[in-house]
């Protein structure tokens, strides 16, 4: 566990950003999965690459997957739950050499460091508002504005809708 506040450093100033997760894609040409967030009151995007098994947690809440036996962040939130502690906020904190950090908070100032793919995935299963610092969405986020980010939608609407047969050449 960490102080209340978190650690002091680089993104530990400023008022938290609220964010949602937008979903899981696959980078290409690597394969790493990534779990895309979005500023709430903003055009910036947030990219964390996480591993399979977490992308698969995060991407079963999103869906509504219920599985036949609990998963683990399925664990935690009925440990939460039944210790009648819930989950407060989860907020990603730093990115330090390429490394980002995130904390989960809980009622009377009790903050928890976790990895960030579980604190969303986790946050995913309770409902949890999920935010970031400034300073992590200044140095990461990527800024799309909504006109380019509806061209980009347009884009992969249409690329859903042909196949290779409608680039072939009548002879």
């Amino acid at each position: 566990m960490t102080e209340p506040g978190g650690p002091s450093g680089p993104g530990a100033t400023g008022p938290e950003v609220e964010v949602s997760v937008v979903g899981v894609r696959v980078e290409l040409p690597s394969q790493q999965p990534i779990v895309l967030l979005k500023e709430a009151a903003g055009d910036r995007f947030l990219p964390i690459w996480i591993g399979a098994v977490e992308a698969t947690a995060i991407a079963f809440a999103q869906q509504g997957v219920v599985t036949a036996r609990p998963m683990t962040h399925d664990l935690l939130r009925d440990l939460l739950s039944a210790l009648d502690r819930p989950l407060q906020a989860v907020t990603i904190t730093d990115l330090r050499d390429g490394v980002f950090y995130a904390e989960l908070s809980f009622d009377g100032g009790v903050v928890v460091s976790a990895r960030p793919s579980d604190a969303i995935a986790l946050a995913m299963r309770t409902g949890t508002t999920i935010r970031c610092r400034p300073a992590v969405l200044d140095e990461a986020g990527i800024a799309i504005p909504d006109e380019q980010e509806d061209e980009v939608e347009k884009f992969r609407e249409f690329l859903d809708q042909i196949s290779p047969e409608d680039f072939e050449r009548d002879s």
